[in-house]
């Protein structure tokens, strides 16, 4: 049984990182309506922790392409400062869904590994599943867009060759964590660890606990 939660995690898990990488390009194109997202998110067909995953995964990723680039609006100083105010704004409410999103992973995960026999160690990692997921997406929108900077025609040729050196230690680094995230999952099967859901709690998006919103 160990074997089999193995196989079918760790599947549905390197399927879900590479529909990432799909999506950062494809919504580059267009960002995608919530008709085109439900379509893509329910577009393919798998084994049934796939299916329940993979909307969740690419939900929580369309959160971090959104604040990729407000975060990137933010930055701007020549603009009246009420937008920027209109992207902190816009920055808070979409990083809390992102927060979310990860939970919800989390969710997924231990319910399809924790009640299983041989997936019930006592220790846990020190970072959960949908953080890595999460993690895995910022890297796929690092990547998407260090190579835009490496094809750059405005910019020197010293400007590019500095990004393609900063790629390759990016596309390392992603290669990397697929791998622990492989280990994690062994480990789940082996029963060495077990996966849980770490609650962010975001105290100050919630106005019954920001003093400087319930005190107003």
């Amino acid at each position: 049984m160990a074997e089999h939660i193995l196989r079918f995690v760790a599947d549905a898990l390197e399927r879900v990182i590479l529909d990432q990488h799909e999506a950062t390009a494809l919504w580059h194109e267009k960002d995608p309506s919530e008709d085109d997202f439900d379509r893509r998110a329910k577009g393919e067909r798998g084994d049934a922790f796939y299916e329940a995953l993979r909307p969740l995964v690419l939900r929580q990723h369309l959160m971090n392409f959104r604040l990729w680039h407000k975060e990137d609006e933010a930055r701007r100083r020549d603009v009246d400062d009420s937008v920027i105010a209109e992207c902190k704004r816009y920055i808070d409410v979409h990083n809390q869904r992102r927060n979310d999103g990860m939970e919800r992973v989390d969710e997924c995960v231990v319910q399809a590994v924790v009640n299983v026999a041989g997936c019930a160690g006592e220790r846990h990692n020190t970072e959960s599943v949908g953080m890595v997921v999460d993690r895995l997406s910022i890297l796929s929108l690092k990547i998407f867009h260090m190579e835009e900077e490496t094809r750059r025609q405005d910019a020197d040729d010293a400007h590019r060759e500095a990004c393609a050196k900063k790629l390759m230690t990016l596309l390392e680094q992603r290669m990397d964590l697929r791998a622990a995230l492989g280990d994690l999952i062994e480990e789940f099967a082996a029963g060495t660890k077990s996966p849980k859901v770490y609650y962010q709690f975001k105290m100050y998006n919630d106005p019954s606990l920001n003093p400087q919103l319930y005190k107003k």
